[in-house]
C-alpha cells in the first residue's frame, strides 16, 4: 500500500477526468493522497474532493511563490477552527530564493504566520524550500511546531537533511531520485535514516526520468519506490512497511485503521 504524501489532485490535470483519474490511484494499490493547496482560492475544491472520495486528504495553506492577502490568511483561519474531519496538514507553505523577482518580506510574514496556525491548532506542515535551506533550518527551530513536518522535494546535501531531520522533521522522496545525474540526491536519500522518509509524487509536476514533458501522475508512487528500493540496503518489505508507519504517524488524523484493515 502506498500513501503519496504531495499530490497537487485538484489540478486539472486529473480532474478533468475525475473518475479515471481515481481508478488509476486505486488500481496502483495507492491509499491515501496528501492534496495541498498553494493559494486560498483551492481550499473549497480540495475538501470537497477529500469529502467526496476516501482516498484524498487535504492541506490547506499559502505557497511562497503566490501572491496572497490578509483576508487569504483569514480565511485560511476559519477553516482550520472548524477543524475539518480529512484535514491533516499544513500546506503547501515555505519559502523560495530562486526567483528574485518574489516578495521576500512577504514570503517571511505569510511563512511565519502558518507556522504560528500549525502550532496554535497541533498540524504538521507541507514545506517548500528552494534555494533557502539555511534559512529555513533557523526558521524551524525557532518555531518549535509539536508535529513538524515534512520538507518537500528535497534535493539539498546530506548534511542539510539530516539538520532537519535532528529537528524531528522527514525528508520527502520524490521522481528527482530516478535521474542519474541527481547523484548528491541519491547519495543522500540511501544514507538518510529510513525512519525519516515519506514518498511524494508532487504530480503532475516533477516528472520522473524518461516522462519529461508528460504529466506526472500519482501512480508514479509505485516506480518512485522500486527506485527508492533499490537505492537502500533494506528488503523493500522492510521499506514499505517503515515508510507507511512513518507517514501514518506523522499525519496522525489519517484514518489509520482504514488504511490498515
Amino acid at each position: 500500500m502506498f500513501i503519496d504524501t504531495h499530490c497537487h489532485f485538484n489540478f486539472p490535470d486529473f480532474t478533468t477526468n475525475l473518475i479515471e483519474s481515481i481508478n488509476y490511484v486505486r488500481q496502483a494499490n495507492i491509499v491515501g493522497l496528501i492534496v495541498p493547496a498553494v493559494s486560498a482560492s483551492h481550499f473549497t475544491q480540495i475538501l470537497q474532493l477529500a469529502t467526496n472520495y476516501s482516498e484524498i486528504y487535504a492541506a490547506l495553506g499559502l505557497h511562497p511563490i503566490y501572491q496572497h492577502t490578509e483576508a487569504d490568511l483569514q480565511q485560511l483561519t476559519s477553516i482550520l477552527e472548524k477543524k475539518p474531519n480529512k484535514l491533516v496538514a499544513i500546506g503547501e507553505i515555505g519559502l523560495d530564493k530562486y526567483d528574485v523577482t518574489i516578495d521576500w518580506h512577504q514570503q517571511i510574514s505569510f511563512f511565519r504566520a502558518q507556522l504560528a496556525l500549525a502550532k496554535r491548532f497541533d498540524l504538521p506542515v507541507l514545506i517548500h524550500s528552494r534555494k533557502a535551506h539555511d534559512i529555513m533550518y533557523h526558521e524551524l527551530h525557532q518555531a518549535n511546531l509539536p508535529c513538524r513536518g515534512v520538507i518537500h522535494g528535497f534535493s539539498g546535501s546530506y548534511q542539510q537533511a539530516m539538520q532537519f531531520i535532528k529537528l524531528g522533521y522527514y525528508i520527502g522522496v520524490g521522481g528527482v531520485i530516478s535521474y542519474d545525474r541527481a547523484n548528491k540526491t541519491r547519495n543522500t536519500i540511501a544514507q538518510l535514516p529510513l525512519a525519516s522518509l515519506v514518498l511524494e509524487t508532487d504530480a503532475p509536476d516533477m516528472p520522473l526520468s524518461g516522462q519529461q514533458g508528460e504529466i506526472n501522475r500519482p501512480e508514479n508512487i509505485v516506480k518512485i519506490f522500486n527506485i527508492f528500493s533499490q537505492l537502500r540496503n533494506e528488503p523493500s518489505s522492510q521499506i514499505l512497511n517503515v515508510i507507511l508507519t512513518n507517514t501514518l504517524t506523522l499525519f496522525s488524523r489519517i484514518n489509520r485503521i482504514k488504511i490498515l484493515k
